[in-house]
This record gives structure tokens, C-alpha cells and sequence, in this order.
């Protein structure tokens, strides 16, 4: 490194770690920035008062055409845009040539969805206890714990699946209404309550087979729980049952089902919109459905109801197979 460079760039990293406590990955990623920068000064034969936007809008291009990402060119410009900052301090730049300046847009990621056989081999699966190395007495309390477990499961993953309900608002069902419920099921309208992000009610339709699940499931439940619970849904303790319990549930019963991809909630909710787009092309009321404030949100289950219909096409069409069977 020159010299110059060299020593006001450890000036600044020792300030990251001793002013700012910055973490040692991200000091790690900043000092993979900061050689990126000497390289680039080192090219042009420039020092760094020297720099200005159109170096650096220069650099960050050329950085995105050798195939750096989004993210780490973002990092990139937050470390040099940091050191300049920290260079004006100093007195040794007069302006901050990274202002203004921002990273090529990342690609985001589709979410991903189950197959409707997917979705309805989940619902339908009966999980088998694995007992083989188990002790007479854990073989009991599992023998025990079997059908209340699966009807609960049964309920929940319904529930998700059939109204498209994100995990917390899940979670915070109660039994019956109150003031102080965070959302609770409709019996007799078929319905449930939820108080969704920011705040937010919404009332959606819970379908026929959610609906067969939760009554299995409240029969057992009354039996299980104290009186003063008032959780729809409760772990083996007989509490409300946590987020991540929940996510290692789904993930179990998933494995055992056979399903090739790791399933979250989440993941529910993904499959109850774009099954529901592919079926109705009504983005409006999936839109109602999921409770998302911006249509924009929603659009995204277009993309996935596109990747649907292209596989459908590449399958089925005649000109598509010939062109996926060339050689």
C-alpha cells in the first residue's frame, strides 16, 4: 500500500474498533473494501483528497461487472463513504466524493411456495412416533401425547394454509374473544379475527377443512388446559406455544411427510396466496387476504404464478419440448 494511504486507512480501522466497536466480521469486510480502494487509487495513481464521484461512480460499476453482489458492493460504499467522513474530520478531504452514490439494486428473492400436493400431503400426513430407542415410560407419555399433538398440528397447519395467517398472528389466537385477545376464530361465521402488522384487524375466512381440524382440536383442548390459559394453541406445558417451537414442529412434520424442501410457516402463507392467485388472478382480495398495506407486496405471487404457467408451458407445449430436447 502507499504509504499515505496506508497509514490514514489504519488510523480510521483502529477508530471502527475502538470508537465505534465495530464487530471483527465487519471490520473484516471494511478492510476487504479499503483494499479495493488502494487497488482503484493505486490504477488511476491518485490520492485519496483526490477522489471524486465520478471515480467512485466509475469503480462501483466496474466492481458490479466483475460479479461483486449487490450486498458487498452496498458494504463497500458504506466503508469508503465512513472513511471519507472520517477523512473530512481530519482535515484531509474537503468534500465526501461517496455521497449520493448508491449500490446496483439487489434481486429479491421469490418467496418460496409449496406444490398443492405438497400442501395438501403436509395437511394430510400422520406423523409416526419413532419409539425404537425410546424408554418404556417415554413410550407411554409419547403414546399419550400422540393425539392431542397431531390434532393441534393438524389445526395449525390448516389454519395457515387455509387463510394464509403469518405465524404471530397464529400464535396469538385466543379461544374466545376479549378485549385483550390479539385474534380469536369465528365458530359460527367460519371466520378468524387477527390483529396483523401495524396494528392491524383483518377478518378472514377460515375453509371447511381448517375449520374440521380446529373442532377436533378445541375437543381435546379442553381437557389439557387450566382455565386461566386462554391460548388457542399450547405446547406440551400447557403455555402458548412460541415461535420457535413452532418452526421445529413444521420442520419435523415436514421431514416426516416426505416434502424435499425446508418448510416454515412462512412458507404457508406463501403457498395460500399464490395457490389462490393461480386459481382466482384477483390480486385485490389476496391482497385483503394477507393484510399487506401496498399492492406492490402483494405482486410478487404474480412472479410465482408466472413460474408456474412457465412450467406448465415447458411441459406440455409441444414447441417447448422440441426446443428443450435439442441437443
Amino acid at each position: 500500500m502507499d504509504g499515505l494511504i496506508d497509514g490514514l486507512v489504519a488510523r480510521h480501522v483502529d477508530h471502527l474498533r475502538v470508537q465505534r466497536r465495530l464487530a471483527e466480521r465487519t471490520l473484516a469486510m471494511y478492510g476487504d473494501a479499503f483494499k479495493r480502494l488502494h487497488a482503484m487509487c493505486d490504477q488511476h495513481k491518485l490520492a485519496l483528497p483526490d477522489v471524486r464521484p465520478h471515480h467512485v461512480r466509475g469503480w462501483t460499476a466496474r466492481l458490479h461487472a466483475q460479479g461483486l453482489g449487490p450486498r458487498s458492493i452496498a458494504i463497500t460504499l458504506a466503508a469508503w463513504r465512513g472513511l471519507f467522513k472520517w477523512l473530512g474530520r481530519e482535515g484531509v478531504v474537503q468534500v465526501n466524493p461517496v455521497d449520493g452514490i448508491k449500490p446496483p439494486k439487489a434481486v429479491k428473492p421469490l418467496p418460496k411456495a409449496l406444490s398443492v400436493d405438497q400442501a395438501v400431503a403436509l395437511a394430510n400426513h400422520q406423523p409416526e412416533a419413532d419409539d425404537t430407542a425410546a424408554s418404556p415410560a417415554a413410550q407411554t407419555r409419547r403414546e399419550h401425547e400422540a393425539p392431542w399433538l397431531h390434532a393441534r398440528d393438524h389445526a395449525m397447519i390448516e389454519l395457515l394454509y387455509s387463510s394464509g395467517l403469518r405465524s404471530a398472528e397464529l400464535l396469538g389466537l385466543d379461544v374466545a374473544a376479549s378485549n385483550e385477545a390479539k385474534g380469536w376464530i369465528d365458530l359460527q361465521a367460519g371466520e378468524a379475527h387477527v390483529l396483523g402488522k401495524g396494528s392491524k384487524w383483518r377478518i378472514v375466512p377460515v375453509g371447511q377443512a381448517a375449520m374440521k381440524a380446529l373442532a377436533a382440536w378445541l375437543d381435546m383442548r379442553a381437557a389439557l388446559t387450566p382455565p386461566q390459559c386462554e391460548a388457542l394453541f399450547i405446547s406440551r406445558l400447557g403455555g402458548r406455544l412460541t415461535p420457535m417451537q413452532l418452526r421445529n414442529r413444521l420442520k419435523q412434520l415436514a421431514q416426516q411427510a416426505g416434502l424435499p424442501t425446508h418448510v416454515h410457516p412462512h412458507m404457508l402463507r406463501h403457498s395460500f396466496a399464490s395457490h389462490l392467485l393461480q386459481s382466482s388472478s384477483d390480486l385485490r382480495a389476496v391482497q385483503e387476504l394477507l393484510g399487506h398495506a401496498h399492492i406492490s407486496t402483494t405482486q410478487v405471487y404474480t412472479k410465482l404464478d408466472f413460474q408456474h404457467l412457465a412450467k406448465v408451458y415447458d411441459a406440455a407445449h409441444p414447441r417447448a419440448k422440441r426446443q428443450r430436447d435439442k441437443p
